[in-house]
């Protein structure tokens, strides 16, 4: 196993902010980015808001001279965004925040404080409702990381029906730009979807050490209407494409190059799905029926997600937003288990 090793002078993080009409939220963002005593450099990247994105990011400066706010004249996505600030980063360590999301104080002390020989490390995500009450108490520090193999990696990001979503690709870690550069890894600009996902697979089929450990204080804000919730047709196809390059690619473990296939197979029967309703809301229930029957793999799938659907809309959830409890993406469980 590869081990490497950490400079002395590593605590020196650059956090990435791709932001689209964030006006609401970015400020709270920025300075909790900017309260980490790591960071070097923040970069905000508005991605063509129509708001008054760059304005409140800006004004959220602490004077520091640390803010850096990138305009993107057209919207490219996310990946596009973060490759835009990848492009122009000077520190060694790198960082991704969601314009929604935010750091708790001593986030980045604590996540650093892990033993160091990663490439990549993650902490679990604290997830809540808007302003949900404090979430101090789900935040432990590090512990003993945990390293994570690509068939493991992949094989969590395959949903469970009934269970809430918990896919290893939601992990924001800290990164070695080094690492990145040297395998000439960038988001794939292709995936409006999944781009996180990608990168880290990418990443660990390239030899990375990424290392998982319990929550250190990134805090992401549950939103029925973000754009990981949405699984437009276009961007779940986007997503095969990937899974079906990686599969091709020679020398990956057996048990990687099948959990690819099954992420792969789950993905299709998503899009299959999409499939059927774009025909319903195009052609008709006549016309989606049709399609139906073109995807019979897909059958329990559709099936099982269009009973939940309507069960939702009868027995909808009563707690306001911002009132849910806050839970852990992962939690305690077989996903944070040590790879073998």
């Amino acid at each position: 196993m590869r081990s490497v090793q950490a400079q002395p002078d590593e605590a020196d993080v650059c956090v990435i902010i791709a932001a689209r009409n964030a006006e609401a939220t970015i400020a709270t963002a920025v300075a909790s980015a900017l309260r980490q005593p790591e960071v070097a450099e923040v970069i905000v990247v508005d991605d063509a808001s129509t708001d008054r994105t760059s304005a409140v990011a800006e004004a959220a400066g602490d004077g520091s001279g640390r803010l850096k706010l990138l305009r993107l004249t057209r919207n490219a996505g996310p990946a596009a965004a973060r490759n835009a600030a990848l492009a122009v980063a000077t520190a060694r360590l790198l960082c991704v925040l969601d314009a929604d999301d935010y750091f708790l104080d001593g986030r980045l002390g604590r996540l650093l404080a892990a033993p160091r020989s990663w490439d990549l490390i993650a902490d679990d995500i604290v997830l809540v409702r808007g302003n949900a009450a404090t979430v101090a108490g789900l935040v432990t520090g590090p512990g003993q990381p945990l390293r994570l193999s690509l068939a493991a990696f992949v094989a969590g990001n395959i949903g469970r029906a009934g269970e809430h979503r918990r896919e290893l690709g939601f992990l924001k870690p800290i990164m070695r730009r080094s690492f990145l550069q040297r395998h000439g890894l960038r988001y794939d600009e292709r995936l409006r979807l999944g781009e996180d996902y990608a990168l880290y697979v990418e990443a660990l089929a390239a030899g990375a050490v990424f290392a998982v450990t319990a929550p250190c204080g990134y805090v992401a804000i549950e939103r029925a209407d973000s754009l990981s919730a949405q699984h437009r047709t276009d961007d779940l196809g986007a997503i095969i494409t990937f899974d079906d390059a990686m599969i091709a690619q020679s020398g990956l473990a057996p048990d990687a190059r099948k959990a690819l296939r099954a992420h792969r197979d789950a993905t299709m029967r998503k899009w299959q799905h999409r499939r059927v309703l774009d025909r319903r809301r195009s052609h008709g229930y006549a016309a989606a029926l049709r399609e139906l029957l073109h995807a019979p793999r897909a059958w329990r799938h559709i099936l099982s997600e269009t009973l939940a659907a309507k069960l939702a809309r009868l027995v909808p959830d009563r707690a306001p937003e911002g009132d849910g409890a806050p839970r852990l993406l992962l939690g305690p469980g077989p996903l944070l288990r040590p790879a073998r």
